[in-house]
């Protein structure tokens, strides 16, 4: 399989104060807002559900278990980090703590989470403007096409890509579903899959690791 070869730079998130709510909690606990990293131009992006305990504490995406095991994947694929560009749908982490030792549990984040951080994935795709995005998990697949999406039923077809401006269009504060998935993104494509995490929870790993790699390589042959 070719090689995707590295970009010319890296692009630097775009400039935004913490996102806000009315609901104070939506990132009072967090270390610090993790926006996304990766190349100027890069042709693909990979949107996951929120930073974890790592990413909070380094302020990088996808730092921890979950990405080194995404990188591993990309690899295989011919895909070189350097081409590739790696965000969140919530730029924040969301934990409660449990046990004696009050580790950091992860927390999946809500529709208000999501909507109020949707105007930064947004202005991330707009500047990045990938060929491919990658929808990593239910949280990401929700992000981009509405409350309706169903990663087990949507996982690994290739997608036509809504417009930047329409993402979630469906989510609202009832969380009913309205505009169907698509739009008039022209060329741009969509493939959504797995969150890696759920590999590394999974009894037959070896399985859930050829499933999302299998998904992964819709959205590398569809790269023009």
């Amino acid at each position: 399989m070719r090689r995707v070869t590295t970009g010319s730079g890296r692009r630097e998130p775009p400039k935004a104060r913490r996102p806000t709510s009315k609901r104070p909690h939506l990132y009072e606990n967090a270390t610090q807002t993790v926006f996304g990293a990766g190349t100027r131009s890069a042709r693909i992006m990979l949107s996951g559900e929120k930073p974890g305990d790592q990413e909070d504490l380094q302020g990088r995406p996808f730092v921890g278990p979950a990405g080194h095991l995404l990188r591993k994947a990309l690899g295989e694929l011919g895909i070189e980090e350097g081409s590739t560009y790696l965000t969140n749908a919530v730029k924040h982490f969301k934990f409660s703590r449990e046990g004696p030792s009050k580790r950091r549990i992860h927390k999946a984040p809500d529709l208000h989470e999501m909507t109020a951080c949707r105007p930064w994935l947004v202005a991330e795709l707009k500047s990045v403007d990938p060929d491919v995005v990658v929808a990593l998990g239910a949280t990401a697949g929700k992000a981009l096409l509405g409350s309706s999406f169903r990663v087990g039923e949507q996982r690994g077809i290739l997608l036509s890509a809504p417009a930047w401006d329409e993402l979630g269009h469906s989510i609202d504060e009832n969380g009913t579903s309205g505009r169907e998935p698509g739009g008039d993104q022209g060329s741009r494509s969509l493939v959504c899959t797995i969150h890696p995490s759920a590999v590394l929870r999974a009894d037959d790993r070896k399985s859930a690791y050829a499933g999302l790699l299998s998904d992964l390589g819709v959205a590398v042959a569809a790269l023009p």
